[in-house]
Parts: C-alpha cells; sequence; structure tokens
C-alpha cells in the first residue's frame, strides 16, 4: 500500500486574488491572465536581446535600465497599495559570524493565509486550474512582458499588445508578499498553465532575466514541490539584496570532469563548509550550455522525485542546485519542535543564506549557529548526495575524470566571492518512485 505523507500547510499569499481562488465566478469580471482577457490586452513589454553575452558600450546603460524598469514599475505597484505589507519597514540584519547570514524579521508575511493539504512525497503533480494559479492574477499585479526581441538591442514599452503569437506570453509579476525590495514573479507562458517543472526552456529564460538585470545582487530563485513551493504553476522568484549571500561566499571544489565533457564550457564544484551540500555549476560558451545542463540535472531529479532548489547568481553565470528533505523530515516528524516552532520553511532564500524570521524572538536571538542547525536540516547526507550527484552527472552527460586525472587537478578549495560594490539602485532523504 502506497503511504502518502502529508504537511498540514498554510501556504504564503503571492497574489491579492488568492484568496478567492477556490469561490465560483460568473465569468471573469475583471481583467486577469487567463484565456479570456489576456490576449487581447495591452501590457507593458521589456524586450531583451538575443545575445546578453554580446558586450558595448551600451550594455551598462541597458542593464541599468532593466534595473530602473523593474524598480519603478514595482514601486508604483506599492503606491497603487497592492502589497499586504510594506517589506521595506521589516528589520534586516547580517549575523556576525564566518558566512555573514542575513536575517530579516518579517511579522506580516504569515498573517493571511489559506490553509490547504499539501503533499510533499509528489514532486511532480498535475496542473489543477481548480486551484489557485496565476491565470487567476489581475493584470494590475503584472510588470511586464519579457520577451525575446531576436535583436541585438533591448527596449521597453509602456503599452504593446501581447507580441508572442506562436506561444503564450512570458510575465513578471509582483509576489504580494514580498521577501525583499523588488521581490516579482517570473511566470514562462502563463497561458499554456505550466505545473511546477523545469524545462531547458523556462530555465533559459530565468538565465536571459539574470543577464539582463546585469547585477550580482538581482538573484533568481525555483522552489520545486517538496522544496516549499507553494504554487503548482510554473515559476521563478527573484528580487535585489545589495550584499552577498552567504552561499555565495562559501568555499567550493572543482569536480575534474573528462576532457570530452567539457566542449560545452560548464564547470561544477560542490559546496565545503556549508550547511546544505549542494552543486554550482559555472560558465558555459553561451547561455544555452549552461542551462541545458543545469535543467538536465533539475529534469532528472524532479522525474525521481527529489525535492530541490535552486539560486541563479552572478548575473546568471552561476547557479547553485540543492537537492533537499526538509519536507520529508518533517512530515517523518523527525525535525525538532524547537525548529517547527519558528515557522521557517527553508526554501531557496533561506537556503541561500537570506533568512526570514516571523518572531521577534528568534530574530534578536538569531547567530550563525542557530542558522547552521536549521540548514543542517535541509541536507542530504553526505551518502546519499553523492548518489544523487552521480545520477545528475549521467543525466546532464557529465563524466568526471579519473582518480589519476583528479589528482593531477589538485585539491585545493576554491572561493568566488560577490563583487562588494554598491548597487546604483535604491535599495539522508533520496526519494525514489
Amino acid at each position: 500500500m502506497e503511504m502518502k505523507l502529508t504537511i498540514r500547510r498554510v501556504p504564503t499569499v503571492v497574489s491579492n486574488y488568492q484568496d478567492d481562488a477556490d469561490k465560483p465566478r460568473a465569468g471573469c469580471g475583471r481583467n486577469c491572465l487567463g484565456h479570456c482577457c489576456l490576449p487581447v490586452s495591452k501590457l507593458p513589454l521589456y524586450a531583451f536581446k538575443a545575445n546578453p553575452a554580446k558586450s558595448s558600450q551600451e550594455d551598462a546603460a541597458s542593464a541599468m535600465s532593466f534595473v530602473n524598469i523593474l524598480l519603478t514599475q514595482w514601486e508604483d505597484r506599492m503606491a497603487r497599495g497592492l502589497f499586504r505589507y510594506d517589506v521595506t519597514a521589516c528589520e534586516t540584519k547580517v549575523i556576525p559570524g564566518n558566512l555573514g547570514f542575513v536575517a530579516q524579521l518579517n511579522e506580516g508575511r504569515h498573517l493571511k493565509k489559506r490553509p490547504t493539504e499539501f503533499r510533499v512525497d509528489r514532486v511532480l503533480q498535475p496542473f489543477d486550474p481548480a486551484k489557485f494559479n496565476f491565470t487567476k492574477v489581475g493584470q494590475e499585479e503584472v510588470l511586464f512582458q519579457f520577451e525575446n526581441d531576436a535583436g541585438d538591442d533591448s527596449y521597453f514599452l509602456n503599452s504593446a499588445p501581447i507580441t508572442a503569437v506562436d506561444r503564450a506570453p512570458n510575465v513578471v509579476a509582483i509576489n504580494v508578499s514580498p521577501i525583499e525590495y523588488g521581490h516579482v514573479l517570473l511566470i514562462p507562458r502563463v497561458l499554456d498553465r505550466l505545473p511546477q517543472r523545469i524545462d531547458p526552456e523556462s530555465f533559459l529564460l530565468a538565465l536571459q532575466m539574470a543577464a539582463e538585470a546585469a547585477s550580482p545582487y538581482f538573484r533568481l530563485g525555483y522552489n520545486s514541490l517538496g522544496a516549499f513551493a507553494t504554487i503548482n504553476h510554473l515559476h521563478f522568484q527573484a528580487y535585489y539584496l545589495s550584499v552577498p549571500f552567504p552561499v555565495e561566499k562559501a568555499a567550493t571544489h572543482h569536480i575534474p570532469l573528462s576532457e570530452d565533457t567539457m566542449k560545452s564550457g560548464v564547470t561544477v564544484s560542490k559546496l565545503i563548509d556549508y550547511p546544505v551540500r549542494g552543486l554550482v555549476f559555472e560558465g558555459g560558451n553561451t547561455l544555452n550550455d549552461l542551462a541545458n545542463v543545469v535543467s538536465s540535472a533539475c529534469i532528472w531529479l524532479q522525474d525521481n522525485n527529489v525535492p530541490y532548489n535552486v539560486l541563479i547568481s552572478d548575473c546568471g553565470k552561476r547557479v547553485f542546485l540543492f537537492p533537499q528533505c526538509y519536507a520529508e523530515r518533517q512530515a517523518l516528524g523527525e525535525v525538532s519542535q524547537e525548529l517547527l516552532d519558528t515557522q521557517v520553511n527553508p526554501a531557496v532564500w533561506e537556503i541561500s543564506g537570506h533568512i526570514v524570521l516571523k518572531r521577534r524572538n528568534d530574530y534578536e536571538e538569531a547567530s550563525e549557529t542557530s542558522a547552521w542547525k536549521l540548514l543542517a536540516e535541509v541536507s542530504l547526507s553526505e551518502e546519499r548526495f553523492e548518489e544523487v550527484k552521480a545520477y545528475i552527472f549521467t543525466a546532464a552527460g557529465l563524466v568526471q575524470a579519473d582518480e589519476e586525472e583528479e589528482a593531477s587537478e589538485g585539491e585545493e578549495a576554491t572561493y568566488a566571492p560577490v563583487p562588494s560594490h554598491p548597487l546604483p539602485v535604491s535599495e539522508g532523504c533520496l526519494v525514489l518512485q
């Protein structure tokens, strides 16, 4: 008999229409992102250049344009009162220690939620149109369409018809329960109603957004089901935080690859001396190369029911992949009551070192030890991690170098700290089916 693991989940509200998603409606009655309204609507459009790696003297201005446009649009929605609370009023501090975990006190984020039963033992679940999804979002929450112009220049239009004639449009919308300034959702092909699962095309789109932003402080994140995604409709999150994430400062160990598998230019490392075990993918001759390798790894994880989180960093040049098992441990009663009482669900931002705390006492007493204790519960055991890594390498077509070749590379750890210059803007649980 199959055993179902469930957690009584109270998901974060990401749209003002989420609470009403299960209420019957006589027709649409408003401008939404569904088939009833979107195809004949006009929305702002950000068209990004086809080749973000192509450098020119206008690149800095283009990147600044993207930063300013996104934040200007985001602040406009704040002025309209579309957010559940003012995230800019939340207290934030860097916790003293080697890694510099970032703690935020966000007492408002868990006040307006609706209960649901969320299965944590299935990473892939079919899209359910009866539940909340992003086609039910009002168009006032959308900042712009995000489309490839297929040209050498990026541009922005305040109003444009839905431009993708051969497929559903990509949109960027606000998260009405933001974690940080500029918190948005990238929703690929919104009308296709894709479930929360990564594919090469959607992952490339996320890398293209990071590259277009061209800021080390603009990151994108992804949570699979079972790893604290709360909406089963394909989306990435993104926001600005003008300090390095602890995981970006963590030491890594380079994994030598055989010469035949290095043609893509993608290199792979693993994190060391960090509470959550993870892989780091970097480089690539093109964004497509990096997208293909990482998405192949993600596809293996989701097809084999391994929950995971992804952080896209360094302007799309660096990707962190974290297989995790916290929700499963929680369902099995293996997480201490002390950690459960914090109400922290360690998703991609928490794993990366930006920890959103919901109780003042937890915030005031936050330390590197307490952060490490929480995140250590997320990580696969060393044995399981190595097992998963081997499967991922096979799926991504990567072959680790043999013993002699690996020895010749040396065993030294490498570090890749994020640049510290300021932004020019405001501020053991492998589950197989």
